[in-house]
């Protein structure tokens, strides 16, 4: 997956009407798509489709911020690595 390229076509096609609707919005959208999640994964159905909706309006929250959320990434799991994995082992 190219995050970039994904952010490119979010911009291009939809960051007019996220403008319009704004960042709550967006984030009640997000909600609604984990509970989408939640239910195909109990139900083991659907589950890439619900996937791609979290990670759709996810990334459409990050270009409505200006955000890159590949960076981020990189910067909180990838290079802290031993420190993050070991931050749920007890679980």
């Amino acid at each position: 997956m190219d995050i970039g390229y994904l952010l490119d076509e979010i911009r291009k096609n939809y960051s007019e009407g996220d403008r319009k609707v704004g960042p709550l919005f967006l984030l009640s959208v997000l909600s609604e798509e984990v509970g989408e999640l939640n239910k195909a994964i109990r139900n083991n159905t659907n589950i890439g489709e619900e996937i791609a909706d979290v990670l759709f309006i996810t990334l459409s929250i990050s270009s409505y911020y200006g955000i890159n959320p590949e960076d981020k990434i990189i910067e909180k799991y990838i290079r802290n690595a031993e420190l993050t994995k070991n931050k749920w082992k007890d679980l």
